[in-house]
């Protein structure tokens, strides 16, 4: 059976967590069917919990950050490639249509952020924001967590980096212009693609491509160091547009630009293969071919050597291309580290005196 699109929604379907028992599975019973008939649109539904602590930690050595935050679990965005889908299934929810439409906001993230910069055993450490799930995604308009969270780093002289699909993060364009003027802030922004037919579906509640274009330009102007992800580069898919998302961010502003092969990690790879089944049928084996090639063979590997960037000849030409293009725009001159240097504790609202 083909899969149905779903307007406004990444996934197409919701299979089952991979941890449960039983699986369901679509199969065409020959009954007929209203072939007009649209399937159910999922509403959104976001559930308040309270987090027991706010900083990730990880060791990998293809990051290049020790500590991230992740204000929300799930992400509405609903980009179909996205590599945390896997993640719901701890929530014992699918990584397809779950994903994007049950989410978790940790309502007390900028209280728990305070309490741990407190600790006089805090070591500051450059922060993420958007490791995960997105920091801006279509909830943070409402709930404003991601905006507590950047108060609470300014008010420490925290360093942090942010990165985002949404042009929404200029609504904290004052607060991030104060931090970049003591080293504290950059932001990247991550555009796979300028072709806003292409991203309408593959990340359909993200904003359109030229909306983030426009956000970098809003940024730069503002004095806030910017730089643009290509991610992911989608092979045969997205992949031809990787320079013009290059010179564009450079006459946007952007200083720095990155990259991300395609990733697909456990439920990934099925949920991207149905993405293609229903919006790029005659690319589909082609595209998966190809990705295969870049992955020695496989869907997936995740050796810290090759996951971010993949190996073989189509990815070495990504990879030349990348760095070319990055050398002929002028990006990626310079990325001075964000200081900790000025990291504080806020005297303690206390009304008992130190005794030295």
């Amino acid at each position: 059976m083909r899969p149905t699109p779903i307007k406004g929604r990444g996934s197409v379907s919701n299979k089952t967590s991979r941890f449960d028992q039983l699986q369901r599975v679509a199969f065409d019973d020959e009954w007929s069917t209203d072939d007009d008939q649209a399937p159910a649109r999922p509403a959104t539904t976001v559930s308040m919990e309270a987090a027991k602590s706010i900083i990730s930690r990880n060791d990998s050595p293809d990051i290049p950050f020790e500590q991230s935050i992740n204000p929300y679990r799930g992400c509405e965005h609903g980009c179909i490639y996205c590599y945390a889908r896997p993640t719901h299934a701890y929530l014992n929810h699918s990584a397809g249509l779950d994903f994007e439409t049950r989410l978790y906001a940790k309502g007390n993230a900028a209280q728990l952020l305070r309490a741990t910069l407190s600790s006089p055993s805090y070591v500051p450490k450059l922060i993420a924001l958007g490791a995960n799930t997105d920091p801006y995604q279509p909830i943070e308009r409402r709930l404003g967590i991601t905006a507590d969270i950047l108060a609470v780093l300014e008010e420490f002289n925290h360093p942090v980096a942010i990165t985002t699909k949404s042009a929404s993060v200029t609504r904290d364009i004052q607060l991030l212009e104060r931090m970049a003027h003591k080293n504290l802030v950059r932001v990247f922004m991550s555009i796979g693609s300028l072709d806003k037919e292409i991203a309408r579906t593959l990340e359909p509640r993200a904003s359109a491509p030229g909306a983030r274009m426009e956000a970098v330009r809003t940024l730069s102007q503002a004095g806030i160091p910017t730089g643009v992800m290509v991610a992911p580069v989608i092979p045969s898919l997205t992949d031809h547009d990787m320079e013009r998302v290059l010179f564009s961010a450079r006459d946007a502003g952007a200083l720095n630009a990155a990259y991300v092969l395609l990733r697909l990690p456990l439920e990934v790879a099925d949920l991207f293969r149905e993405w293609l089944d229903a919006h790029y049928p005659l690319k589909q084996a082609h595209v998966m071919n190809l990705v295969k090639q870049m992955r020695g063979g496989k869907i997936y590997d995740s050796d810290f050597k090759t996951r971010m960037k993949g190996s073989g000849v189509f990815a070495e030409l990504i990879e030349q291309r990348f760095r070319k293009a990055c050398a002929k725009a002028g990006l990626n001159q310079a990325r001075p580290s964000l200081t900790t240097d000025l990291f504080r504790r806020p005297p303690k609202n206390n009304p008992q005196l130190d005794l030295f």
